[in-house]
């Protein structure tokens, strides 16, 4: 009993050498495919090299007992097994086995036999597990016990079976059973507790990570897409510096200093130029700069006495990938820079990146619609301005108080293209608008062209671009009525529909042609600034019936109505 109680300390010795061995290395990337169920097939080949170097391992820690050894080697083969499936245990039990057979011995094929059986037994734990959907209770310390309980019980069976003569089999497992038994057992739940933990921290980081990645995106929303100046930056400074705790935060464009927050503002003056070597690298090489203050000095470039001693330098990219500036992360002499604020400070500059450019993108589709508008205003000032005036000119003389109506009227139309709000008017508003030019028209087509508005007056709350319904009238006009022998109606209305709101206009002339028509372009503009602000379920569509009508159909939301 002395002899076998010896030999378990022993063993245990070997093991805990082993033991550290797997905890040094669940420190680096290696281990993180080992804290899943592996399914795919790159993670079992990592699960069998590791293993199998684990299985070998417990070979080289072995103890001579006899002709035999007394090993760790189970660990590795269940092990393997266990995390991998039946396939990489008996690869791993087939390698480790391979090896033990090549030192030889009375029971070297026994114990290659037994080494592939213990790895076998390791992998049906995992797929009895795996198959009643308790993957992850293959981590659980208590089951890596089992499974190395059972898998020594079977290589002492196999022992038995195997080597000759059969009283050296006997001798043999009666000296190694318990110690193998106990020291494998034990070390397979321990080495199945190391990644456990291994897990909970990771899923620990993940959480507060996550965390404060949220608190950071929620505080931070649209911030950067009212523009990336100096105001909004420093706002967005100062929301990353109290959600990450680091000793200052500092965002740059190019050329200056934008924002800085936290140790060290008393000379990191915002709107000051860059003059850190390490940023203006960063920019150049469009990539991530990290100076520890170890391996990589950091030494302020505006005074030596600045209490910060490491620096984390992240471009901000925008259209292209082009570098736009960059969000500085900074700790004091005094403090390690925390590995989770490093990986958070990438996630932060990939948001921000995201915010300024989503804000760069509104502002071009701002210039974009004032840029329409102006173009509607182009199309349609010159030509009506010229017929306008040669039908004021020839109503002064036979009806001066309908001239002077005229005129008001000129007046109000182009008081409101002048004066009219780039974002959205009022349906009232728009038939103000187009009620100013039908009157200069119906002077101009006196008894040619009637006009009827039906629009409820319930609908004319509703929201919607401005000219949205004037380049759509004058197109009925130029393109339709004007071109008629006898009378021109141009009706116009509005409706309610399940779908939504319908604006439109119709004349009786029906002289659309789809196949030689461009629509025009106050047409496509009014089709395109409706589908970019509410979708492509919205916009214009025209109906026609040749030589009777043609109508034209604007879509809206319904949600445009004001309450």
């Amino acid at each position: 009993m002395s002899g076998q109680f010896g030999l378990t300390l022993s063993l245990l010795q070997q093991m805990c050498v082993y033991l550290v061995v797997a905890y040094l290395l669940s420190k680096t990337p290696l281990f993180i495919p080992l804290m899943q169920v592996s399914i795919r097939l790159p993670h079992k080949l990592l699960c069998y090299g590791i293993f199998s170097v684990f299985c070998i391992l417990g070979t080289y820690f072995s103890l001579p007992v006899d002709d035999s050894y007394a090993n760790t080697r189970a660990i590795g083969a269940v092990l393997g097994g266990l995390l991998g499936g039946p396939s990489v245990g008996f690869a791993v039990g087939l390698t480790g086995g391979f090896h033990r057979y090549s030192l030889g011995g009375i029971t070297a094929l026994a114990c290659m036999v037994s080494t592939v059986t213990e790895g076998l037994i390791g992998g049906l734990a995992h797929r009895y597990l795996v198959s009643r959907g308790r993957g992850p209770e293959v981590f659980q310390p208590i089951n890596g016990a089992l499974a190395a309980f059972v898998a020594e019980y079977a290589q002492m069976a196999v022992l038995l079976i195997m080597v000759r003569p059969f009283p050296t089999a006997v001798h043999l497992v009666s000296d190694i059973a318990l110690p193998m038994i106990v020291t494998n057992t034990l070390g397979t739940a321990m080495f199945t507790r190391i990644l456990l933990d291994r897990r909970a921290t990771q899923e620990k980081y993940s959480i507060a990570f996550s965390a404060k990645a949220l608190r950071i995106a929620a505080r931070a929303e649209g911030t950067l897409r009212q523009g990336f100046n100096q105001d909004n930056s420093t706002r967005v400074a100062r929301i990353i510096y109290e959600e990450t705790g680091v000793g200052a935060v500092a965002i740059t464009d190019r050329e200056k200093l934008l924002a800085f927050i936290g140790i060290g503002d008393d000379h990191h003056l915002p709107g000051t130029p860059i003059t850190s070597p390490h940023t203006h690298q960063a920019i150049q090489n469009n990539e991530v700069f990290y100076a520890d203050g170890n391996a990589i000095p950091y030494r302020c470039s505006i005074t030596p006495h600045c209490k910060l001693g490491s620096s984390l330098v992240i471009p901000l990219r925008g259209e292209e990938g082009r570098v736009i500036g960059t969000i500085k992360l900074y700790e004091p002499r005094s403090k390690i820079f925390a590995s989770i604020n490093r990986t958070l400070g990438e996630g932060i500059a990939q948001l921000l990146s995201t915010q300024i450019l989503a804000g760069r993108y509104e502002h071009q589709k701002q210039l974009l619609a004032q840029s329409e508008i102006k173009l509607l205003h182009a199309q349609v000032n010159p030509h009506f301005l010229f017929n306008a005036l040669n039908t004021i000119s020839a109503v002064i003389r036979r009806d001066p108080d309908h001239a002077r109506a005229l005129v008001q009227y000129l007046s109000a139309f182009f008081r409101k293209n002048l004066k009219r709000p780039s974002d959205e008017v009022t349906l009232q508003d728009e038939l103000e608008h187009v009620n100013a030019y039908l009157q200069i028209e119906m002077a101009r087509f006196v008894g040619r062209l009637q006009v009827d508005i039906e629009v409820p007056e319930a609908l004319q709350s509703l929201h919607l671009p401005p000219f949205s319904l004037q380049p759509i009238v004058e197109n009925a006009i130029k393109h339709g009525t004007s071109q008629l022998f006898g009378a021109g109606h141009i009706r116009i209305g509005a409706s309610e529909t399940p779908e939504g709101i319908q604006l439109w206009v119709e004349d009786n002339a029906g002289l659309y042609q789809p196949e030689h028509h461009s629509d025009g372009l106050g047409m496509s503009l009014v089709d395109r600034r409706i589908k970019g602000r509410f979708g492509e379920g919205y916009g214009v569509q025209v109906t026609y019936e040749p030589e009777r009508f043609t109508r034209v159909t604007i879509h809206l939301p319904k949600t445009r109505l004001a309450a």
